[in-house]
């Protein structure tokens, strides 16, 4: 019996209850599913469910007695061994082990389907994530980004949701010119100025847009007038720049639907046609020979200057121009990354948004992320050989390769800062976690492989009943709540959740796996508890398989 095929039975007694007048409910009161959830003690049961605190006071009566009345129905049922009434109303469900057990052939024929849900059909989603400048490789914060994004539009996408990876290419800006004078002057043997760039990276771009130009049979751009030679490296560097972000992030498993000029905003008139709307609608003024967005009207803490005096737009009208313009591309909501140096930007950016006439929260919504440390041999690990100041996406996956990065990137909430031990994460122990969970499915297979040898096949058995023991009904209940935490990792916007629930998976398995022998010795007859034992060791490899997906972390077969 699956939590859905309970909560559909709850509901059904409940519906019993008003029909025959137990209940004094109006009969679209009745909730179409009741929530039931594992309680934290497993002496408890394997289900339980406050639906008798929540309808009692509307129904006249109090909640044990509502409790009691749906725990005579709910015994009947079958599937269901034993339902209790505990303190003032909860009830706890205890299902029979055939019942329970079910849940292995049901996930182990469901295949990658298992865990995915229907909680955000509808809904159309930009994601935003990155969308680091181009003016220097993808650092560690990026990073984190990169792997807390692509895992959250996974989890979004199993839940239903039609996702877009946006990367907004920041090509706009003195940033930009910085990065083409740094190039330039490297390529002439100069010092680079004060405010631009370092590292071994610029050499290496300088010296790329110039084999570039003479290959194009262009003229050196060296030998070019300073403003001349400076657009040649503007152009030049910043598409190098950009490939090679693009092709480290495809290494990294990161692929993105949209690539978005920023400076693209400015020269399509989306600037202008964004304060235009916003004119009509009220919210612009006009003071100091400057126009202004009335951001206060909505909780900013000051209003915002859009259109300088000089006639120049503001930073923050490239923002609300691609804001509008998500919008008008039909996403229902934007999601947006950023670094922990951006929680200034949350109350304009939630004020641009108000200010269109939409909700802040729900059509725009900010994920601040904290910082990165990395360590090694107990030291913090503060620079990078090829960028200077800074430690790379690069820098990581050569430590400890992509799948260690991800995990380690993936598995904790982005509002806390992390120290990744770098050391930890490239040895072989339990106390690694992706080694941990990746070396539970590895076991699986393992498993898979002596059963071929040894004759026993899931096809030729399989009683639910069998497994009896107190591991497999912990196990069980671990896979049981699989696509319960997709789909709050999604509502919540926590793929963390995945990878923690994976790490809980993994450890209720090599428990049951030390406990409880899955395949016969040598010597024995194969028995159809060893060919049931087989579907529950399937059904985890499957839900090890498919949680590591979510996070982009790839699921071996052998360690």
């Amino acid at each position: 019996m699956t939590p859905d095929e309970l909560s559909e039975a709850l509901s059904a007694a409940l519906a019993a209850a008003v029909a025959d007048g137990t209940l004094d409910l109006p009969a679209d009161a009745v909730p179409a599913s009741v929530h039931v959830e594992r309680p934290r003690q497993r002496e408890h049961g394997d289900w339980a469910t406050n639906v008798a605190l929540q309808l009692a006071k509307k129904a006249g009566t109090t909640p044990r007695a509502l409790a009691e009345d749906l725990a005579a129905r709910l015994g009947s049922t079958p599937g269901i061994k034993a339902v209790d009434v505990a303190g003032p109303g909860f009830l706890n469900i205890t299902l029979e082990a055939g019942a329970a057990g079910e849940l292995a052939r049901t996930i182990v024929e469901s295949g990658a389907a298992y865990g995915r849900n229907d909680s955000e059909v509808g809904k159309k989603v930009n994601l935003e994530f990155v969308s680091a400048n181009p003016t220097g490789p993808i650092h560690i914060g990026g990073v984190r980004w990169a792997a807390v994004g692509d895992s959250l539009a996974r989890v979004l996408e199993a839940s239903g949701a039609e996702v877009t990876r946006e990367y907004y290419f920041n090509d706009h800006g003195a940033q930009i010119d910085r990065f083409a004078r740094s190039l330039l002057a490297r390529a002439r043997g100069q010092e680079a100025p004060e405010d631009g760039y370092g590292g071994q990276y610029i050499a290496e771009i300088a010296d790329a847009v110039i084999a570039d130009a003479v290959a194009a049979g262009d003229t050196d751009p060296r030998d070019l007038p300073d403003a001349e030679a400076q657009e040649v490296f503007r152009s030049r560097g910043v598409e190098r720049m950009f490939g090679e972000i693009k092709s480290s992030l495809h290494d990294f498993g990161v692929d993105f639907d949209v690539f978005f000029h920023e400076d693209s905003l400015h020269g399509s008139g989306a600037v202008d046609r964004a304060v235009a709307r916003l004119q009509d609608a009220g919210r612009m003024f006009e003071a100091d020979g400057a126009t202004w967005l009335r951001t206060t009207d909505f909780g900013d803490d000051k209003d915002r200057v859009v259109i300088k005096s000089d006639g120049d737009a503001a930073y923050i009208a490239g923002d609300i121009a691609y804001y509008l313009d998500k919008r008008e591309r039909g996403f229902d909501e934007a999601i947006i990354m950023l670094g922990a140096d951006h929680h200034g930007y949350v109350g304009r950016m939630m004020a641009v948004c108000a200010a269109f006439g939409d909700t802040p929260g729900v059509n725009l919504q900010l994920l601040i992320g904290q910082m990165v440390n990395l360590v090694k041999d107990g030291r913090p690990v503060r620079m990078s050989k090829r960028a200077g100041t800074v430690v790379t996406l690069e820098d990581l996956v050569d430590a400890v390769g992509v799948d260690a990065a991800r995990y380690s990137l993936a598995r904790s909430s982005v509002d806390t800062s992390i120290d990744l031990d770098l050391d930890l994460l490239a040895s072989a122990t339990n106390e690694n976690p992706v080694y941990y969970v990746q070396y539970a499915h590895s076991r699986t297979c393992a498993v898979d492989r002596n059963a071929a040898d040894r004759s026993v096949a899931r096809a030729d058995g399989f009683d639910p009943a069998l497994l009896d023991h107190e591991t497999e009904a912990v196990l069980l209940g671990r896979l049981t709540e699989f696509p319960r935490i997709v789909a709050q990792a999604a509502e919540l916007r926590e793929p963390h959740r995945v990878a923690r629930y994976l790490e809980g998976l993994a450890a209720d398995y090599h428990k049951w796996y030390s406990e409880r022998r899955v395949l016969p010795y040598p010597d024995e007859e194969v028995e159809t508890v060893h060919r049931t034992r087989l579907w529950l060791n399937d059904a985890v490899r499957q839900v090890l398989a498919n949680g590591l997906d979510l996070l982009g972390v790839s699921a071996p077969e052998r360690m």
